[in-house]
């Protein structure tokens, strides 16, 4: 009799949470008459230097960038996870760290496999179940199933070129992972297949192999579709992103546009009328042209009447290459990673502190600036806020809702415990409060030091405070041990529970062991 009243004593309280976990997640949102559209657009490649109202010393001014930021929120301490693309979208895309899944180190090709995990949760599904329009246009870069002609090897090499029967439509893409409609190309704009895939099928069948050798310019040797031409990608899918604004602004069903960008990676190709707009070289001109088409997404939910009800969130997949010629762009007094070392690729600041601003009228104070520490895997928490959706355990592990941030409403703060870092060499670091640690000598990255000689007699972990150091050029960690104990073990603990947000422990994908955990004790 005793078991079975606890038991039911269990269960009533068990309900009574649940009711508690819903009417949270409703509550977020009930100050507001109707769920908002959700727009996100990604630039790739693009510096935290490289927005004007993040760099007073910019050699252009991103205008519709700032508007935007004057419109909403702008976060100057704001992180992707990887400070690489595919990386970064994925924990974009499912709020959880890029390294707990199969890929530890580098990015995939145009070719890869499908990255996100059969039966994973994303935004995009998570927004479908909370009856949202789901649209992917851009570049995706998460890998998806191309049906090979014979056997197909190495496909994760950026320059392979295996056969393909594009008359068979592709398996576990956009379509699998919540998106109703979508429009892009499966890698980046360097990366063959140079092909169109619209809802699952190509829109061409391709029959040329195009190359470019150009530094810039630069793509590698692939087959090309007859309606794909490198210079048009970007007003080209900006065309597509517009008509999808166009045709669902007045649908009774809200929209979620995820606008991933190809620019102002490589190849840096500016239009005409972009080429010599920044005064400084192609890719300021690019720039230029990114900051345009936010613009033209502004005016268009603007002509149809919904900018008061759509949250705009724009931001970088990482910082700025060096295929934009940091010498050219330092000659005119510009630097893509503004007052932060490092560039795209390092575990350094500038490879993955980027531009973050959130525009929702009515909602978003203008011209509101924070310094609270963000994470671009926030975006699925946030949006789950926005829409009603609680989160269960095995969703968005490394997820906060941003959104007490964005309405000015009470919050324990920080936000974050701590948050994560990750080099293209699958190199880690963690940042608590002032506090980052970096678990190798080096960049991780492409950027000083990185050879064997330069990274000999240095010390194997870097210990920064941001605050008396944002440049990191002092590394203290013989000087502060403690500290040093206290981060790696935190970092340990949010590898070892498969999340580094408070719940049930869940596990990692790939295996247990991999490259850049070299420093955790076993």
């Amino acid at each position: 009799m005793m078991i079975y009243f606890s038991n039911y004593c269990m269960l009533s309280m068990w309900l009574l949470l649940q009711v508690v976990h819903i009417a949270n997640a409703q509550t977020t949102v009930s100050g507001h008459s109707e769920r908002p559209n959700i727009v996100f657009i990604l630039a790739d490649d693009l510096g935290y230097g490289d927005v004007s109202i993040y760099n007073e010393n910019a050699a252009w001014q991103t205008t519709h960038i700032d508007r935007l930021a004057n419109e909403g929120m702008r976060f100057t301490d704001a992180h992707t996870s990887s400070a690489v693309c595919t990386p970064t979208r994925y924990s974009i895309l499912t709020g959880r760290y890029n390294w707990r899944s199969s890929l530890k180190k580098g990015v995939l090709s145009g070719y890869s496999k499908a990255l996100i995990e059969p039966g994973r949760t994303t935004v995009a599904a998570m927004l479908q179940q909370q009856e949202y329009h789901t649209a992917f246009v851009g570049k995706w870069h998460l890998g998806w199933d191309w049906q090979f002609s014979g056997a197909a090897t190495d496909t994760d090499n950026l320059s392979s070129n295996p056969t393909v029967d594009f008359s068979k439509s592709v398996q576990n893409g956009p379509k699998e992972k919540g998106f109703e409609y979508s429009y892009g190309f499966s890698g980046s704009l360097d990366m063959p297949p140079y092909v169109y895939v619209e809802n699952g099928r190509a829109t061409c069948i391709p029959k040329d192999t195009t190359v470019s050798v150009d530094d810039k310019g630069f793509w590698r040797k692939g087959v090309t579709g007859g309606d794909f031409i490198h210079a048009a990608a970007l007003p080209h899918l900006t065309e597509k992103a517009l008509s999808y604004i166009d045709e669902h602004a007045q649908n009774s069903r809200p929209f979620f546009l995820y606008f991933a960008l190809p620019a102002p990676h490589t190849p840096i190709l500016p239009t005409t009328e972009f080429l010599g707009k920044s005064n400084a070289n192609f890719f300021g001109d690019f720039v230029l042209q990114v900051d345009d088409v936010v613009g033209q997404v502004l005016e268009a939910l603007e002509k149809n009447g919904i900018r008061e009800n759509t949250m705009v969130i724009f931001t970088s997949d990482n910082g700025c290459s060096p295929k934009a010629n940091f010498k050219e762009l330092a000659a005119v007094g510009h630097h893509p990673s503004g007052i932060y070392r490092g560039h795209k690729a390092d575990i350094y600041e500038g490879g993955h502190r980027v531009p973050f601003i959130v525009s929702w009228p009515g909602h978003v104070s203008k011209a509101s600036v924070t310094d609270e520490t963000i994470c671009t895997t926030d975006f699925l928490a946030t949006a789950a806020a926005v829409s009603g959706f609680y989160i269960p355990d095995d969703i968005g592990e490394d997820s906060y809702n941003i959104l007490p941030i964005l309405l000015n409403e009470s919050y324990r703060q920080p936000l974050r415990e701590a948050t994560v870092h990750h080099s293209i060499n699958g190199d880690f670091a963690i940042r608590k409060g002032n506090w980052k640690l970096i678990m190798c000598p080096g960049s991780g990255g492409w950027s000083f030091p990185r050879t064997a000689q330069e990274l000999d007699g240095l010390l194997p972990i870097q210990l920064y405070n941001l605050t008396d150091d944002p440049a990191e050029e002092k590394n203290i960690a013989d000087k502060f041990p403690k500290r040093v104990q206290e981060l790696k073990a935190l970092l340990t603990k949010y590898v070892i529970d498969g999340r580094s947000t408070p719940g049930v422990a869940q596990k990692n994908n790939g295996p247990d062991t991999w490259v850049g955990l070299e420093w955790m004790d076993k």
